[in-house]
């Protein structure tokens, strides 16, 4: 009986606990001016419908009030035109201006067109990349509302990254998936995959992204790159890791935290651990924040980063290190602080060997070039299209793996290397880029790793 009534009591306090946790977040995020916007589009009149960004919306829209964020028109703003869309953005300029926190969510279709971002209306029908100022919204538009407005954290989260939904129809200069935006001062930009691919859609009412960024913004406790980090992590497990969200930031003054840590967790003083003796077969838990000193581990993580197509260039360089090491964090949802850790090294130790490889090498002082397909390693597909270079030093590399593909394209007066989800892609990007010369371009050769179209 004694047990029955201490384990209720027991219950009873944490219970407590937890109601004084999110009594203390409502607090706190009342304390600051939040304002998101928040679109879902579905209801597509002439391409593709989809199935989810509706309910996608409203989930966020939902969770976002739960957090203390006043939304743009009161709730998710679904199925949009362009007009619409237009007037919703122009709202959500206004209402942020001296907000502490804005928000901007965009689920539905979204394609990028000549290295920029486009959201698709519902009424879109773009029949050439012309049309595409005209009837879908520019992302950097969103972007501008955010700047000047007194802001001290800018968040755009975008669950848009889907096929082109127009190739049919002749806007074939988009390529799948978002291109990369560089983030604003007091901005993070998050893609629901890595630029360039294609993230999916969801069978259970959701997608996988916006089910796990809806869950981990409820989390108590989780700095803004944390959060993001959580995501990241939980939509790789939940696609088998087909599919890896993608953050890009500018340094971002303070802390924010959608739900705020416990003012008991606030008082604990966190004491970092002495280093202990390094050896290269073994790494201790926990170990993002941990320097690799060793050399031959310090030679491992130069290696796998190599191998993952991060390159360290030179190999030997510290700026070229941390700028190798910090693509592979933004890959990874991870902060890009471009240090060595333990964790890095701990992370490209558990990812799957990527094969098979291809590589197109090309000297252009000496006009020399060589191409590879279907090898184990990047190493051995650069080694060999290095030997049919015909000895020449042939240092400019395109490596490629899996189903991916490459292309070479030279004129006259330029030239391109440039990868691909297929063969035909890779071509005509090959050839678009090198043409921005202004002279008539031609494919020297392509291959797709496995040595399609070879």
């Amino acid at each position: 009986m004694h047990g029955a009534v201490q384990g209720r009591s027991l219950a009873a306090a944490a219970l407590l606990a937890l109601l004084w946790q999110a009594l203390i977040g409502v607090a706190q995020a009342a304390t600051e001016k939040r304002v998101a916007l928040v679109i879902g589009n579905s209801a597509y009149q002439n391409v593709t419908r989809l199935d989810n960004p509706r309910s996608d919306a409203t989930l966020m829209s939902e969770t976002l009030a739960s957090l203390g964020f006043t939304l743009i028109g009161g709730r998710a703003q679904l199925d949009l035109d362009k007009p619409g869309m237009d007037i919703a953005v122009q709202s959500f300029g206004r209402q942020v201006q001296g907000a502490d926190v804005a928000l901007f969510y965009y689920a539905g279709h979204g394609i990028q067109v000549s290295g920029a971002n486009y959201l698709v209306p519902v009424n879109a029908n773009a029949t050439r990349e012309a049309d595409v100022d005209f009837q879908m919204l520019d992302v950097n538009l969103v972007l501008r509302q955010m700047q000047g407005s007194g802001t001290r954290l800018n968040m755009v989260i975008l669950d848009a990254c889907r096929n082109n939904p127009f190739g049919g129809r002749g806007l074939r200069a988009a390529d799948g998936g978002l291109a990369q935006m560089r983030a604003p001062e007091g901005t993070l930009i998050s893609y629901a995959t890595q630029p360039g691919n294609v993230a999916q859609d969801g069978t259970d009412g959701h997608s996988p992204y916006t089910r796990a960024l809806a869950s981990t913004i409820r989390l108590a406790g989780l700095d803004i790159f944390q959060t993001f980090n959580q995501v990241g992590l939980a939509v790789k497990r939940a696609t088998g890791g087909s599919q890896q969200p993608w953050v890009s930031s500018s340094p971002i003054d303070g802390t924010f935290y959608f739900v705020p840590p416990a003012a008991a967790a606030e008082q604990k003083v966190a004491v970092a651990p002495q280093p202990e003796p390094q050896s290269p077969g073994t790494l201790r838990p926990d170990p993002d924040r941990i320097q690799i000193r060793d050399p031959a581990l310090l030679r491992e993580l130069s290696d796998r980063l190599y191998e993952h197509n991060f390159d360290p260039e030179p190999i030997d360089s510290k700026n070229g290190m941390r700028a190798a090491i910090s693509k592979f964090q933004e890959k990874v949802a991870m902060t890009p602080t471009g240090e060595a850790t333990e964790g890095v090294l701990t992370r490209l130790r558990k990812m799957e060997d990527l094969q098979p490889w291809g590589s197109i090498v090309y000297g252009p002082d000496v006009d020399k070039w060589g191409i590879s397909w279907k090898h184990a390693s990047r190493r051995a597909a650069v080694d060999d299209a290095r030997a049919k270079c015909g000895g020449a030093k042939c240092t400019l590399e395109l490596s490629f793996y899996g189903s991916r593909c490459g292309a070479f394209a030279i004129s006259s007066k330029s030239w391109s290397l440039i990868q691909r989800d297929t063969l035909d892609r890779a071509r005509t990007a090959a050839l678009d880029e090198c043409g921005k010369a202004g002279k008539s371009c031609r494919i020297i050769d392509a291959v797709c790793a496995d040595g399609a179209g070879h």
